[in-house]
C-alpha cells in the first residue's frame, strides 16, 4: 500500500479531527465503516448478513477504499469512524504526522505475503545466509517489507554496508529476479509469488513471527470516537470476532466463501486463494503479548524509524504505545 502521502497532506486533515468527530454523537444514528475492495476477509460475511446492524444497533455504512492512506484522511475528516484492515504503513504515517487514531484489532495477519527471496543460482538458504555479503537486492524502501528485510539481516547477521541494495518496486524486483540481475528481491502479494517462482525465502512467515516480524492488518478508528462510542465500537469488535471464529472452524466455509467473495467483487476461487493465506487470530490471541498486548507498539515503532531512515516521514514518535487501544477489544471478550 502506498505510504508516500506527504506529511503536510496528514496535518492538514489531522487539523479537522477537533471539529468533525461528533457526528454520531450529535444523534444520526449511524456510523461508516471503511474497507478494501478485492480483500476478502470473514467480517464480510456479518456486512452482507446484517449481523453488524443487528447488535449495534444503528445502521452501518460501508464505503470502500483505495489505500490506507485514504481512509487516515477520512477517519481525520470524520466522514469515517472505523477502518477495517487498514495497513500499518499509512497507519504508522498518520499516527507519526499527529493524527490521533489507534488499532483496537488485529484484523489479520498475512506474514506469508509479504517475504524476501533469493535467486535459486544462489542455493542460499537460512543455513548459509551469511553467503548473501556481495549481493544485489531488491527492497522497497519505506514499507513493511524494508522493514522485514532488516530484521532478517540482523537476525542473520549480514551487515547492510556488505550488500549492494537498491530501491525498487515489488512488481519490477520480481521481473530483475528473474532475469538474473539481482541476487534477492523482497515484496508482497502476486509479486511475491512470481518471485518464489525463481527463488526461495530465508524465513518463512512463523518463522518471522517468532522474530517479532509482523506483517498485518489493523481495524483502526479516531481517538475521539473510540472514547465517546466505546462500547458502541467493542459490539462492532465483537461481530467481527464472530465472524473469524465462524470461518476459522472450517464448518461454515462454503457458505461464507460464496458471500464473502461477492462482496470483494472476487470469483471464489480466487478469493479462496487469498484467504488461504491469512490468519485471523482470535481475541485471546490478539490481547496477548504477541500482538495488542507489546507486539505491535513495538513493531509500529520499528516501521517508522525505517521510514524515518528512508525520507518517507520526516519524525517518528518516541513509542507508540498511545496508538493502540485494547480496552474496546478486551471488553467485546466478554460480550
Amino acid at each position: 500500500m502506498n505510504i508516500k502521502t506527504t506529511f503536510a497532506a496528514l496535518a492538514a486533515t489531522t487539523a479537522l479531527c477537533a471539529t468533525a468527530q461528533g457526528a454520531l454523537a450529535e444523534g444520526h444514528g449511524e456510523i461508516t465503516v471503511a474497507y478494501f475492495l478485492e480483500w476478502p476477509m470473514p467480517f464480510q460475511y456479518a456486512k452482507e448478513t446484517g449481523m453488524y446492524d443487528e447488535a449495534l444497533g444503528v445502521k452501518v455504512n460501508w464505503v470502500s477504499f483505495d489505500t490506507g492512506t485514504a481512509m487516515s484522511a477520512a477517519m481525520a475528516s470524520g466522514d469515517v469512524q472505523i477502518s477495517v484492515s487498514q495497513g500499518v504503513p499509512p497507519f504508522v504515517v498518520a499516527a507519526s504526522a499527529g493524527q490521533d487514531i489507534q488499532v483496537v484489532d488485529v484484523a489479520v495477519s498475512y506474514s506469508e505475503n509479504d517475504n524476501c527471496v533469493v535467486s535459486e543460482a544462489l542455493e542460499i538458504d537460512k543455513d548459509s545466509a551469511g553467503e548473501l555479503a556481495g549481493k544485489k537486492v531488491a527492497v522497497p524502501l519505506g514499507t513493511a517489507a524494508h522493514f522485514g528485510f532488516l530484521e532478517q539481516m540482523n537476525h542473520f547477521g549480514v551487515a547492510l554496508d556488505s550488500l549492494e541494495i537498491v530501491d525498487m518496486a515489488p512488481a519490477e524486483s520480481a521481473a530483475a529476479l528473474a532475469q538474473g540481475s539481482i541476487d534477492m528481491a523482497c515484496g508482497w502479494g502476486g509479486a511475491l509469488r512470481r518471485m518464489q517462482e525463481y527463488g526461495n525465502v530465508l524465513l518463512t512467515g512463523a518463522e518471522k513471527e517468532a522474530l517479532g516480524i509482523l506483517v498485518f492488518d489493523a481495524t483502526s478508528a479516531p481517538a475521539d470516537f473510540i472514547a465517546e462510542e466505546g462500547e458502541m465500537l467493542s459490539k462492532f469488535l465483537a461481530v467481527t470476532a464472530k465472524a473469524n471464529a465462524m470461518w476459522n472452524s472450517g464448518e461454515n466455509a462454503e457458505e461464507m466463501l460464496a458471500v464473502i467473495a461477492k462482496d470483494a467483487g472476487m470469483d471464489e476461487a480466487d478469493a479462496k486463494a487469498t484467504l488461504d493465506n491469512f490468519i485471523f487470530p482470535g481475541v485471546d490471541e490478539q490481547l496477548g503479548d504477541k500482538w495488542l498486548g507489546g507486539g505491535v507498539q513495538t513493531f509500529m515503532k520499528g516501521v517508522a524509524d525505517v521510514f524515518v531512515e528512508a525520507g518517507s516521514i520526516s519524525s517518528a514518535l518516541d513509542s507508540y504505545d498511545g496508538a493502540v487501544n485494547a480496552a474496546p477489544l478486551t471488553a467485546a471478550s466478554g460480550m
